[in-house]
């Protein structure tokens, strides 16, 4: 659905989405999250279409063909989510939707795993800094989270 005021191809996600951003978001881990084992991933799948969409503002990115390259996950002041297609990674995508986030919607705090470099230094060439750390993810398992904020603004 077409929400007013987005760029031309960001578009809220519906239900419906769900299933092929449940897919996007899958291949995306797999190919940036590689201290996850396949249990981990398994566990958190069905968390993240059941539980994560449903508690945030969702947004996708689609591509010149109009099939969805990235999705961006929103709620109270925070970045829950930003996940690119790896086939489309590289191409802007999740800089349009973090630029959409920050200019457009206000947001200045996103949570990125520690193990994710590719997502940290995304976020710090962007003028995020880390402002706290955890040792723990929110499911409290080992995965440390860096809480990065938008301080240059």
């Amino acid at each position: 659905m077409k929400m007013n005021n987005l760029p031309t191809n960001i578009f809220v996600a519906t239900e419906k989405d769900y299933p092929e951003l449940s897919e996007l978001w899958e291949a995306s881990v797999r190919s940036t999250h590689h201290f996850l084992s396949e249990e981990d991933i398994q566990y958190y799948k069905p968390l993240v279409q059941n539980v994560y969409f449903p508690a945030v503002q969702l947004y996708i990115i689609k591509n010149k063909d109009n099939r969805i390259s990235g999705f961006l996950g929103l709620s109270d002041d925070l970045i829950e989510m930003l996940f690119i297609h790896p086939d489309e990674q590289g191409k802007g995508y999740g800089k349009t939707l973090l630029e959409f986030a920050v200019n457009e919607r206000g947001f200045r705090k996103v949570d990125v795993n520690e193990q994710n470099e590719q997502a940290f230094r995304f976020y710090r060439n962007r003028g995020f800094e880390v402002i706290s750390r955890d040792e723990t993810d929110a499911q409290g398992k080992p995965f440390p989270i860096l809480h990065m904020q938008l301080t240059n603004y």
